[in-house]
């Protein structure tokens, strides 16, 4: 990654969007290393997590996660997920945290000189273009060697700068024993990438639904 040394930095995270991004390569984000790999390099204003959360369980998969994040230098961005039911008669469960980024990326600009935005998400195509316009540079941090690629071409091509997940993968990775289940082969950057393409609204319910209901604590 580049940054200038007296760039204003802020990471804006869409917790569903990189779960999902995360979980398609194999891997763990262990969230500590990810803070410390910033800090390390930028002058980093904040980092925000963005992520809805059921709030009628006993006991929310999430809600560990959450908690950790808040005590330890994030800045928790939430609110409840909405239940509803599809024409097949099957509980959806949906939580797109969209507009919530888009306001803060919005009134933090003033104040930042580099927004790294955590997502492959087309929609924030336009958000990305508003914050350019203010003089403000976006790297968009998400993956195109997945199948399919995680991020919208359109939002890659806006980007000042894409950077491919994989390529901090050696940083950001949370250790898992070899003979756990979930363990998977790593993506490496010898493989060729795909195509990206926009994920479309139906792709998007599915994956906040799995999101909120397998995201490990």
């Amino acid at each position: 990654m580049k940054f200038f040394p007296q760039e204003r930095v802020a990471l804006f995270i869409d917790g569903a969007n990189l779960y999902a991004t995360a979980r398609a390569l194999g891997f763990d984000i262990d969230y500590k290393r990810l803070l410390e790999l910033f800090l390390g390099q930028t002058n980093l204003v904040r980092a925000f997590y963005y992520t809805a959360l059921i709030e009628d369980q006993d006991y929310s998969p999430i809600r560990p996660l959450v908690d950790w994040l808040d005590y330890n230098g994030y800045t928790m961005v939430t609110k409840p997920t909405k239940e509803f039911t599809d024409a097949a008669g099957r509980r959806k469960i949906k939580g797109n945290m969209d507009i919530e980024l888009a306001i803060d990326v919005m009134e933090m600009a003033q104040h930042l000189d580099h927004i790294v935005l955590f997502s492959g998400d087309g929609d924030f195509r336009r958000l990305v273009e508003a914050v350019q316009r203010k003089g403000v540079r976006v790297t968009v941090v998400s993956t195109v060697r997945s199948q399919p690629a995680m991020i919208a071409d359109e939002l890659r091509r806006q980007a000042d700068r894409f950077v491919d997940i994989t390529d901090l993968q050696e940083d950001i990775e949370r250790a898992m024993r070899r003979d756990h289940p979930r363990a998977r082969p790593r993506v490496t950057q010898d493989e060729e990438p795909y195509d990206a393409e926009p994920l479309d609204d139906e792709e998007d319910e599915e994956e906040d639904e799995d999101y909120y209901e397998s995201q490990p604590a």
